[in-house]
């Protein structure tokens, strides 16, 4: 069922930080776009990721933020996916280890794009349901 690759589904311009960015930026930016998940780079290799729940369990203050950088926090060892993989793959990262999100990379370990656990379900939902739900949700809300 999901059989399609990595590659078609991945979002592929990813927000991205460098290891010198501060934790006061990554929230920044996680809160302006809405997202959970922000791949750390040096130049186009994945150095780390940090995720709302890196920041949200150190309990600090805004302002607390705006003094650390994002290398003192993020998660190094960050589990990768290649884009020849099935979407599967990335499911079953996902449920294994309670990720929310899987960075897609090439041998060089350059970051191409991100799979989270929303385009998982979203990718499900349209299966399921291909016709505009909307009318739906406006009834029911």
């Amino acid at each position: 069922m999901m059989n399609e690759l990595v590659a078609s589904h991945m979002t592929k311009d990813v927000i991205t930080l460098n290891p010198d960015s501060t934790l006061g930026e990554a929230r920044d930016i996680m809160l302006q776009k809405h997202i959970h998940h922000i791949p750390i780079l040096d130049g186009k290799r994945l150095v780390g990721m940090v995720t709302s729940w890196d920041m949200f369990k150190l309990g600090k203050s805004a302002e607390e933020y705006g003094k650390m950088k994002v290398s003192e926090v993020m998660t190094k060892r960050v589990a990768t996916l290649d884009p020849g993989q099935h979407l599967g793959a990335v499911a079953d990262v996902l449920t294994r280890h309670l990720f929310h999100a899987v960075p897609i990379v090439n041998d060089d370990h350059e970051l191409l794009g991100i799979v989270t656990s929303t385009d998982i379900i979203r990718y499900e939902h349209t299966k399921e349901y291909p016709e505009n739900l909307e009318k739906f949700v406006e009834d029911n809300m």
